[in-house]
């Protein structure tokens, strides 16, 4: 059961990756502060990966399924 729950977890998140290249998450950084001026500055931070890792991901965990059935 162990080996069939891991090849469906590989497989969604393998989709998943293929469906979506990349993602940004943003800080906030601190420019300036002068007493009680604050000046702030938003910073994004791509996050990307080829689409060849999704494609093994889902091929790993589908052959995980498909092996543990037999």
């Amino acid at each position: 059961m162990q080996t069939r729950t891991i090849g469906i977890i590989m497989t969604i998140i393998g989709i998943i990756m293929l469906l979506y290249n990349s993602f940004n998450y943003v800080t906030t950084e601190k420019v300036v502060d002068i007493g009680p001026i604050q000046i702030n500055k938003e910073v994004n931070h791509p996050l990307e990966w080829s689409p060849i890792v999704g494609i093994v991901l889902a091929v790993v965990g589908i052959v995980l399924i498909i092996r543990r059935n037999k």
